[in-house]
């Protein structure tokens, strides 16, 4: 006679997607025995993400409502060589602190942290203290899985919390701050004023290794301060992230049909390839989920994932051209031709909900790569 497994649902990874899921099911469907299991000693890590207003649907809103650390009615800016740029879409901020509060607060017993898992079957997880604790079905959600069989570039960043000892002037987020002296493929500042004497300033880069140098880059934060006359008193909070920018490789490769444990957020291959950008795919991945039986939950997920790969083909198309066609220290160019396109076109972009027209609009007109370059870079991926 069968056993009645340990659990209805376990969720590996506590991380945005996993905790995300895990949120979802305890509003949509309080019923389930739920288990979220993340091998760090907090949920969340050490993390901010943010969104805007665009990037989540009204009917999904309920799921981050209360995650948001800081909300940007004015909306945001980018500077670029052509100048500064304001746009009214308000933009959000959720720091894990707040996020791993709420999830501990709405899971309780049900979140297990430092915990490692060393095997994982579609009905089964093996820890490494040797337990194995069953259910009807595993999400697996432990960040980016085997990224060998996809191409990639790299965003990379350094980030700092600065207390100063006067205000700073900023009354909006700054995304892109390109006007700094460009290193290491493309290069630009992103700011976000937590008060008028606390900004979170992170030295971002899209280039073509993962390595971080964060000695280095930690003095450049430094010298970005002191350029824009801040005095810095303390540095409260730092945060380091290496994110894949996918232009090419199999998602047969990357998710093979073989595998049945379900998957989700960035190890499901579920987020906007062109930057890496995560969350929007996490809000409606989660709410998604809890709609579908556990049984067979591991194709579902397969089948959403691979429908997800092919729609992001346009935007690997426009990685290949970045990082293959476009000269490290020339990669600016197309950010700031970029954004000098509508409002709602970049919007749409980043929610990678970019139509037809956009995709036209994006890749029509003087060309900010040379095109014999793009179309080297086009017709011949590399191995």
């Amino acid at each position: 006679m069968a056993h009645e497994p340990d659990y209805d649902l376990i969720i590996l990874g506590g991380g945005l997607a996993g905790g995300l899921i895990a949120l979802a099911f305890a509003a949509e469907r309080p019923d389930l025995r739920l288990l979220l299991l993340e091998q760090g000693e907090v949920i969340g890590g050490n993390h901010i993400w943010s969104f805007f207003d665009s990037d989540i649907g009204a009917a999904d809103r309920w799921l981050v409502e209360p995650l948001i650390t800081h909300r940007w009615e004015k909306g945001h800016s980018v500077c670029f060589p052509f100048g500064v740029r304001t746009m009214d879409n308000p933009y959000n901020s959720i720091a894990s602190p707040q996020f791993a509060a709420h999830v501990g607060k709405t899971l309780g017993d049900a979140a297990w942290t430092g915990v490692t898992v060393i095997d994982v079957a579609p009905g089964r997880v093996a820890l490494a203290d040797g337990r194995a604790l069953t259910a009807q079905a595993v999400i697996d959600a432990r960040g980016a899985g085997d990224l060998s069989a996809l191409r990639c570039g790299w965003q990379k960043f350094v980030g700092h919390t600065l207390c100063l000892d006067a205000p700073h002037g900023l009354d909006r987020p700054v995304i892109m701050d390109a006007t700094v002296q460009q290193h290491d493929g493309y290069r630009f500042v992103y700011l976000l004023p937590w008060d008028e004497r606390t900004v979170f300033v992170e030295d971002t880069y899209y280039s073509n290794a993962p390595t971080l140098d964060v000695p280095t880059l930690d003095a450049r934060i430094a010298a970005y301060a002191q350029a824009q006359g801040w005095r810095v008193e303390a540095v409260t909070h730092r945060e380091t992230g290496v994110l894949p920018v996918v232009h090419g490789g199999e998602f047969d490769g990357y998710w093979p049909e073989s595998d049945g444990v379900a998957r989700a957020g960035v190890r499901a291959g579920l987020f906007q390839p062109m930057t890496g950008y995560s969350l929007p795919d996490a809000v409606r991945f989660a709410i998604w989920v809890t709609k579908q039986p556990l049984e067979g939950l591991g194709q579902a997920t397969r089948a959403r994932a691979k429908v997800h790969w092919r729609g992001g083909g346009y935007y690997r198309l426009l990685g290949r051209m970045l990082f293959g066609a476009a000269k490290p220290d020339q990669r600016w160019r197309i950010f700031d031709r970029f954004y000098q396109l509508p409002t709602p076109l970049i919007d749409r972009f980043y929610a990678g909900r970019s139509s037809w027209r956009d995709r036209l609009r994006i890749l029509c007109g003087r060309p900010p790569v040379p095109i014999r370059a793009a179309m080297h870079a086009l017709l011949n991926p590399p191995a």
